[in-house]
């Protein structure tokens, strides 16, 4: 009886190289970095320069005092004159009037050193057979700070999926998204210790009213005159996107704590202010020596 002839067992494919760079400037006022990983290090390092450029475009469209941005026109703006806008411009507007209805006014991207607020500004409908507009009917002082950079993480994002990565990350002044299989273990600073958090195809912000290191054209959060907020000085917000996690971080910040709470959970985010240690993600009493980065 001849012996049963071993059949070759098919070539197991082996996984497709991958090539990762990251690359460190100042933009928003900040430091961004920005990580891509893909196939090929060109095709990493052409992402890279598509999500920066993405980056300055938001910054050029929404800087509150650059000359001929969308913000600045809307502030200059005649009474009762429709402005046309950007689309990006637009979305971030809406996304403010979503928070300002469901906080009942106290989220307010306009400052308190003109008498006009958010409810005086009409924004157009969304329509793609028309450009979006606005029409500006008190004198305001509109600052999209506190929302625009989520913002413009978010297009750094897409930019990077759109030349081809498959995974990356975007950190522009500690807050952070990340995409793919990239993972990140943060961790979160509250008062005497250190939490870590594990973030996969999510994004996080922070904010702290306490931070010395805060850009110098920051000009304040939302806090308007008769505004009912809370004692916190510090907030971080996890959400699907980084526009939402940005904004969301200051309804935590000026809310009460029952407004903040369902405002959180309308948009799809998670408080994580003050995460509770675990079994495997004991806290820190100071941060540990080659420590992963630190958002606050």
């Amino acid at each position: 009886m001849r012996p049963a002839e071993s059949v070759p067992s098919p070539a197991r494919a082996r996984p497709a190289p991958t090539h990762s760079l990251r690359r460190l400037r100042v933009a928003l006022g900040t430091w961004v970095a920005i990580e891509a990983t893909a196939q090929s290090e060109a095709i990493a390092a052409r992402a890279i320069e598509a999500a920066y450029a993405e980056v300055c475009e938001v910054e050029r469209r929404m800087h509150p005092e650059r000359e001929g941005s969308d913000v600045a026109r809307i502030n200059s703006a005649l009474l009762r004159v429709r402005t046309p806008i950007h689309a990006s411009t637009w979305e971030v507007l809406r996304l403010a009037q979503r928070l300002n209805e469901l906080t009942r006014g106290v989220f307010d991207p306009c400052l308190p050193s003109s008498p006009g607020c958010l409810t005086d500004l009409e924004l157009s409908g969304p329509s793609a057979a028309s450009a979006p507009w606005v029409v500006r009917r008190a004198a305001l002082a509109l600052d999209l700070g506190g929302i625009a950079k989520g913002y413009a993480i978010d297009r750094a994002i897409a930019a990077l999926g759109g030349a081809g990565c498959n995974a990356g990350a975007v950190n522009a002044g500690g807050d952070l998204r990340l995409f793919g299989a990239r993972r990140e273990t943060i961790l979160l600073r509250y008062r005497d210790r250190y939490q870590p958090l594990v973030l996969q195809n999510a994004a996080l912000a922070v904010s702290d009213l306490d931070e010395s290191r805060r850009p110098p054209g920051h000009r304040g959060y939302y806090v308007r005159t008769g505004a009912a907020g809370t004692s916190r000085r510090y907030a971080a917000v996890q959400a699907p996107d980084a526009m939402t996690a940005d904004a969301l971080t200051k309804c935590v910040l000026l809310c009460s704590e029952a407004s903040a709470r369902r405002t959180v959970a309308e948009l799809g985010g998670r408080d994580i202010t003050h995460i509770h240690p675990t079994s495997a993600y004991p806290p820190f009493t100071e941060r540990p020596a080659g420590a992963p980065p630190e958002n606050r």
